[in-house]
């Protein structure tokens, strides 16, 4: 019997509250709603991916996610797991516009092979395990919530803080204000979410280096497509710029690194699934280009995979792999993730690891 034979599938749906909306300047999550796509090999054993929804920032839905999650499952059963290159050629080919549940594929199909083979998953990407210090998101909100989120985090033993601007630039320079004066002395991401134009954005720089402020990052400052803007700000902002919405396939690294569009990508695997991510990971490090690792609002099981990934390859400068902190009961129940937000994966025995997670089978 050929064990790495693929024998079931389920697809389940994951809920769970938050401890406050996560608001950007594209959208919001009030709720995590997310997709839980299992499967099983001959042997028994099992892989699980997590397909992470944000219609908002992608476009993708629910249903749809579903509805391809359980068509390429049935197409799955009694396929070869080890040939998983090209089960991932197919995925991308079928689902070019539902990135998501390539990544819940991939991660499942890859969560059961190493568990078959007895690793942890980062040993499929490195040699070493690097621990990860995440950042710590401050959303959108007043500036009154937005000091007690800071003051929280801060006492928690954050010292990174990515603050969400974008939609009104007086609140958005109080509030980075006000990360400056409750998180002394901490490193200060900016990310606006394809919020400004490039002329607002060095607007607003220029008015935070007046009041003694430089960011150490900023991300995405303008709508995806807007190339020229891109640069513009990457040319004139003197801080790292970072492409986010504007790199969601190995093709718009290319881009980014041939046009000098800017000076760091966010890996995040709801954009671009495993495979494809690693293949942006290995060509933008060949070019010169700094990495960060990021993700959309997922729970420990999508987070801790791109720790996996991230602490594997071991070249990600900025980590932004927050979400479990804003999910009640999320991170807690991560037992490579403690209240400071470092991943430590030197501790996994097989696979993406032993998170505990709640889902219910449609």
């Amino acid at each position: 019997m050929n064990t790495r034979l693929i024998k079931t599938f389920h697809v389940s749906l994951m809920h769970a509250p938050l401890h406050q909306p996560f608001r950007t300047a594209l959208g919001q999550h009030d709720e995590l709603e997310n997709i839980l796509f299992s499967l099983e090999l001959m042997d028994g054993t099992k892989g699980r991916g997590e397909a992470a929804i944000a219609t908002h920032i992608t476009g993708e839905t629910i249903a749809e996610t579903i509805a391809n999650l359980k068509s390429i499952g049935q197409s799955w059963i009694g396929r070869d797991s080890s040939d998983y290159l090209r089960l991932s050629f197919e995925l991308n080919e079928r689902l070019p516009k539902n990135k998501s549940a390539v990544a819940a594929l991939e991660m499942s199909l890859m969560d059961a092979l190493t568990r078959q083979w007895k690793i942890p998953l980062w040993k499929f990407f490195g040699n070493t395990a690097q621990r990860l210090a995440s950042d710590i998101t401050i959303v959108i909100a007043d500036l009154e919530k937005t000091q007690e989120a800071v003051k929280r985090f801060y006492r928690q033993g954050f010292r990174t803080f990515k603050v969400k601007i974008g939609r009104d630039e007086e609140l958005d320079f109080q509030r980075v204000c006000a990360v400056k004066k409750h998180a002394p002395r901490c490193a200060i991401y900016l990310d606006a979410n394809q919020g400004y134009s490039a002329a607002q954005t060095l607007r607003f720089l220029k008015r935070l280096a007046r009041s003694g402020m430089t960011p150490a990052l900023l991300e995405q400052p303008v709508p995806k497509k807007d190339w020229d803007g891109l640069k513009k700000v990457t040319r004139l902002a003197k801080v790292p710029v970072c492409a986010d919405e504007s790199v969601s396939f190995l093709s718009d690294a290319v881009r980014a690194v041939r046009e000098k569009a800017c000076d760091v990508i966010n890996i995040k695997l709801m954009k671009t699934g495993l495979f494809e991510s690693r293949e942006i990971v290995l060509f933008a490090k060949a070019n010169g280009m700094r990495l960060m690792i990021g993700g959309m609002m997922e729970t420990s099981l999508a987070m801790t995979t791109s720790a996996h990934l991230a602490a594997g390859l071991g070249c990600f400068e900025f980590v932004d792999l927050d979400t479990p902190f804003f999910i009640k009961k999320g991170w807690d129940q991560n037992p490579y993730l403690n209240q400071y937000g470092i991943y430590d994966l030197n501790e996994v025995k097989s696979g993406i690891g032993d998170i505990h997670l709640r889902a219910e089978k449609i």
